[in-house]
């Protein structure tokens, strides 16, 4: 059975809060539970905020943000970070921040995972593994999913190539992004608007907790990718 477990009365988190401290001080973590944690939050402890007065201006930190611009439609942009995330305005979001800041990706969110996790092993001395979650949309698809952009302890990837199907037929291709469906799992006990930035998830596969990293294994290089 996997349990998703919400982190509740998490404070309001500003530059300079210590993260895990907040979870372990709220949650009762267990050996090889997973820690999501929205990317909004990290931001702000970690001080990725901007001012931004006019439309002006978010453009402008969009365009700073972004490595490469791919499609632009009137205000927004579908841009190549500078972790080779695309995504729509490189990630610039104003939303669940005070009026006139927005948020910008943390530099390194598989870092950011990595000292939440060391942290939360610290504080509360169990192996949990922690991934950090950011909202993206989907080409060809409406609708918008939580995916990891960052992760420590848990598989980003599980690569199932080579073993039997249920047939008993070796799977060629086979890879699953465990990462991004603990995210999107995690954000159904989130929601938006319900001021619930963390959740536990226990009951994984132990072979999915392992290092990893998204960069390393998610991100797709470039000259794999057909549409850039």
């Amino acid at each position: 059975m996997i349990e998703l477990l919400p982190v509740e009365g998490l404070p309001e988190v500003r530059p300079g809060d210590v993260v895990a401290d907040l979870i372990a001080d709220r949650a009762e973590l267990r050996d090889g539970d997973v820690v999501v944690v929205t990317q909004k939050v990290v931001s702000k402890a970690e001080g990725r905020l901007a001012p931004v007065s006019s439309e002006g201006e978010r453009r402008r930190l969009v365009e700073q943000e972004s490595v490469r611009v791919l499609r632009r439609r009137a205000d927004l942009f579908i841009s190549e970070t500078a972790h080779g995330f695309v995504c729509a305005n490189a990630g610039v979001d104003l939303s669940n921040v005070e009026t006139g800041w927005a948020a910008l990706l943390p530099i390194d969110p598989d870092l950011s995972a990595r000292r939440i996790r060391d942290r939360l092993r610290a504080r509360a001395g169990v192996e949990v593994g922690v991934v950090v979650s950011d909202t993206f949309g989907r080409p060809w698809r409406n609708g918008l999913v939580d995916v990891a952009i960052g992760c420590a302890g848990v598989a980003a990837v599980a690569d199932l190539r080579g073993l039997p199907d249920a047939q008993g037929r070796p799977m060629e291709v086979t890879e699953i992004a465990v990462a991004d469906q603990v995210a999107s799992a995690a954000e159904l006990a989130m929601g938006k608007a319900s001021g619930i930035p963390a959740v536990v998830v226990r009951g994984l596969d132990p072979a999915w907790l392992r290092e990893s990293s998204i960069r390393a294994e998610v991100v797709r290089p470039y000259d794999e990718d057909l549409f850039r």
